[in-house]
Order: C-alpha cells, then structure tokens, then sequence
C-alpha cells in the first residue's frame, strides 16, 4: 500500500500533548498501515523543556523556540494545543502565515475569534481541523461533517462538559449538596482549580457555537446562546426530579424550529429517566442528533483526558493526510460565512415545559392564589407535588410541573409569584427537556 507522509510540529507539551506524542511515537506504523497515511513528529514546542512527562522524546525534538517549526518548509501541519485565546490566537495567525494547516483542540478560540481564523485560513489556502475541541474522543464533528451530511439537522441535544456532569452525577447518588461535591471533583481532577467556565455553562456554550455552526450551517456567536450554569442547583430539585421519573442535566439544545429559526441555549435541564442522555453519567459525554432521515443518533464517550482528546488530534491529521479536511473546510458555510440567514429565536419566545418548587404558607387558600397567577399568566398545571414538612414561617414546599408555555410568560408569573406574601422567597424554575424519538 502506497503511504502518504505527513510531517507534524506540536506546539503545547502538557497533559493532551503528552498523549498525542505517545499517540504519533508508538502507534505511527498502525497508523499507516490502517490509513496509508505516515505521520510524523518532526518537533513538540514548548516553554518548559525540563519538566518530566510520562513519555520520553527522541533527542532533539523537544525545543522552546516556535521558529523552529515555522521556518521549517517540510513540516506540513501545526498542533496547537496551549489553550487560551491570547498566545494561541497569535499561534494561528503565525503558522497560517508559514503555511502549515492547523490541528487545535480549543474550543474557546474557534467560539470567540473562529471567522476570524477561518478567514484567514482561507486566504492563505490552509485549512483548520478541530475535532478534539469538542466532546474529546467522540468523532461528533465528522459525523456531522460527513456522516449526516444527507440529513437536515433537526435539533442537537447534548452533555458537553464532563465536569458538570461529574457534579451532577454524584449529588444524585449521593445526596450531597453542590459545594460538597465541586470540592471532590476538583481533588480528583474532574473540576479545575477555577471551574467558573465549566459550572457556568460557558465551556459547553463554546462546543454548541461550534457544533451548532456545523449542523445548522451558519456562523454562530456566542451573544446567541442563551448561557446558564448549574451553580444553584440544589440537592432538593434533584430528589424531587428523581421522585417524577427525572434527572437533572446541563444540556446545550440546538432546535430547528418549524418557523425557520433556530433555538440556542445551554442550561439545567430534567430529562426524563427513559431518554438516554439521562443514562450519562460521571465525565462522560453524549451527544443526540436528529436528523430529517435518519432520525435519531447518539454518540457516546469520554469527552476530555489525555489520551480521549489525543486520539481526535490525530484524527484530524490523517483526515489532513487523505486530503479530506482540505476540500470540507473550503466549502463549510460556518468556514466561508456563505449561507442563507437563519434568525435566532430570543430565550423569552421559546416554548417548553417547567418544574417549580415553591415554599407556600400551609393554610387555607394558597392554592388558590399561586394557581390563579399562574392561569393568568397562560401557565397550565400538569402535576404537583406537596410533602409534609414544615418550613420557615410555617412554609411547606411544593413541587409543580407545567404543560408547555412560553419562557416569558413563565419569567412573569415568577416575578408575581414571588411578590405573594404567601410564598416564601423567590421559587425555584429549571426547564423540563422533552426530546422527540423517532417517529416509527
């Protein structure tokens, strides 16, 4: 079998750069002999030359200065891996400008400055792949690409930030609150030392604006995604959730609406116990795409780590070696910013179901009146719950769930209900996720 060469400069030499080395030193025989496609590690760029790392390189690899890389003319393609989007936006602009493709796990540069890059990337005839910068391992980017290609995506739900899911998971199993758990997940590396971008809901926001831009065909910015995190979560809307057949998870949603819009947003979610986004538990990633003809698809695995994320790096450079990302990327509307509008529907316009906990007074009437506001504000009670138990001020909670209704008339009959001297304090409103199966 013939074999096409590719040589390949690292720049980044921590935790994912670590494993795509090991990934390009030790399986690179298997790799051609798979692919026709010989990759080849001509050097790994980094600050810090010295620290030891769980792979030895060859003598002469390893170098602090990126000139090595860019002046040399037979390195065909540059890995960034450094993170951030100050240096490595930087780090773009230079290898494009020396004519070296890109391989990048970082999702925040491609979500906040990717026309940018995509633009340039174009001029100079050089394409950017980024299949590790979403969901780790999970080839979701050419699935979409090319596996769904025949489809018109329908709606994108997914799990998209392993750390949430991490935090959810365990408050779940095993009742301890949000604060509790961060601290276990940060001990044992599931949660960074400053986590803000993980709970916050801005790291799985940045993979929607990529995968979103893919699926939908159109650039996608982040002021279009409605963000919101899981940081006031609390361990009762978990039991009670489970009490109804309900999990809560971060899910970023990406919907087709039958007007012609889009519906963006990323925020906690109950879904229900029988879909399987609800099976998805610890650091682990899913992602469901529905498409027009082929339905419903789930893709499933670990969405960050060494070697996970190692794996979709080099992924992408044997799609750069058969020449596949080269003619994709030319011709990608969210790439070359040629597409049909599509108009974003705003959060209050989006149409969903809610679950409501309120503390209410235990005395006659109060039923009345948090049903009245409600019905006035077109809100519809499908369910309700109300434990025994007292509160403070003589409070009882109470659990209700909604038949659908829009997200400002909800907004609304919180400000009223929360107003209500017979409610205590603000209630408490997660939307409830009801994801279409198949038809047949």
């Amino acid at each position: 079998m013939d074999e096409s060469k590719l040589r390949v400069g690292l720049i980044g030499f921590g935790t994912v750069g670590t494993g795509v080395a090991k990934l390009l030193l030790e399986e690179a025989d298997e790799i051609a002999a798979r692919t026709g496609v010989r990759l080849e590690l001509a050097c790994v760029i980094d600050k810090d030359t010295a620290a030891l790392r769980q792979i030895r390189l060859p003598a002469g690899l390893l170098s602090d200065n990126i000139e090595r890389l860019l002046n040399d003319p037979t390195i065909d393609v540059g890995i960034e891996l450094v993170g951030g989007t100050t240096a490595a936006r930087q780090i773009h602009h230079q290898l494009l400008r020396a004519g070296k493709h890109i391989v990048t796990a970082n999702k925040a540069l491609l979500a906040e400055y990717g026309p940018e890059l995509y633009t340039a990337a174009l001029e100079t005839g050089k394409c950017i792949g980024f299949e590790a910068s979403c969901c780790g391992g999970i080839p979701i980017i050419l699935a979409i690409r090319t596996g769904l290609a025949a489809n018109r995506i329908l709606g994108l739900y997914g799990i998209f930030n392993g750390t949430c899911n991490y935090i959810l998971t365990k408050m779940t199993q095993s009742g301890a609150d949000f604060k509790t758990v961060l601290t276990e997940a940060q001990a044992k590396g599931y949660a960074e030392a400053d986590p803000t971008l993980d709970i916050n809901g801005t790291d799985t926001a940045h993979k929607l604006a990529i995968l979103g831009g893919l699926a939908f065909r159109r650039r996608i910015s982040m002021n279009e995604i409605y963000t919101e995190g899981i940081e006031r979560i609390e361990i009762e809307d978990i039991r009670n959730a489970r009490e109804m057949g309900y999990v809560i998870k971060l899910l970023a949603i990406g919907e087709q609406n039958g007007d012609g819009s889009l519906s963006l947003r990323v925020h906690p979610s109950l879904v229900h116990q029988d879909n399987p986004l609800a099976a998805v538990s610890g650091p682990f990633n899913a992602v469901s795409v529905h498409g027009h003809a082929v339905g419903r698809t789930m893709f499933y695995g670990r969405g960050a780590g060494m070697m996970a994320t190692a794996s979709a790096v080099v992924a992408d450079l044997i799609e750069i070696g058969l020449g596949s990302i080269q003619r994709i990327f030319r011709t990608t509307p969210m790439v070359t910013g040629k597409y049909k509008e599509i108009s974003i529907k705003p959060i209050e316009n989006i149409e969903c179901r809610f679950y409501i906990r309120l503390m209410a007074k235990d005395e006659p009437g109060v039923v009345a009146k948090y049903g009245r506001i409600l019905a006035s504000h077109k809100i519809s009670i499908r369910g309700a719950i109300q434990h025994e138990g007292r509160g403070p001020d003589n409070t009882v909670p109470v659990v209700i769930t909604t038949h659908p209704t829009l997200e400002r008339n909800m907004s609304n009959a919180l400000e009223e209900l929360s107003r209500l001297k017979v409610i205590s304090g603000r209630p408490v409103c997660i939307r409830i996720v009801d994801i279409p199966e198949d038809s047949e």
